[in-house]
């Protein structure tokens, strides 16, 4: 018996902000230096279509963020609520975005993962990702005050 569920993917609307926030708040994702609002705010004045959500009976259980700079391609964002995971729907979200990158021309997908996040290295792995011999490296521009509800 299959374990995977069928979710609504649909891009992101500005009223799923709060909803959207506190699903990656309950992923681990926020982290006190990237603020998520900053971070929404920004993805809304470039290709806001590449942002996605997925729904279950009208709650948002799952996101992607999409990003295409006309040489590779860039996930971030990706999360699926911790209650439902393991149930095809981190794969649905990837299944969605990927064809949009495609559409834009995009040859390739990097995306970056923790380390310490074996789940997450294990899912992308899964899905034919796989580790690039590369470093990454980064340097903040904007330092963005935290959001109260991101820690």
């Amino acid at each position: 018996m299959s374990n995977e569920m069928t979710m609504l993917i649909r891009p992101f609307s500005p009223v799923d902000e709060p909803e959207v926030i506190d699903l990656w708040i309950r992923c681990g994702l926020t982290r006190p230096w990237n603020n998520p609002h900053a971070d929404i705010e920004r993805k809304l004045a470039v290709d806001p279509d590449l942002f996605l959500v997925g729904e279950i009976d009208g709650a948002i259980v799952a996101t992607v963020m999409g990003g295409y700079e006309g040489h590779r391609g860039w996930i971030n964002y990706l999360a699926v609520d911790p209650v439902m995971q393991r149930r095809g729907l981190g794969h649905q979200m990837m299944e969605a975005i990927e064809p949009l990158l495609l559409a834009r021309g995009c040859p390739k997908i990097n995306l970056q993962v923790r380390d310490t996040n074996q789940e997450a290295l294990g899912f992308y792995r899964a899905i034919g990702y796989a580790v690039d011999p590369v470093i990454s490296f980064g340097k903040r521009l904007i330092v963005d005050p935290p959001a109260e509800d991101s820690v």
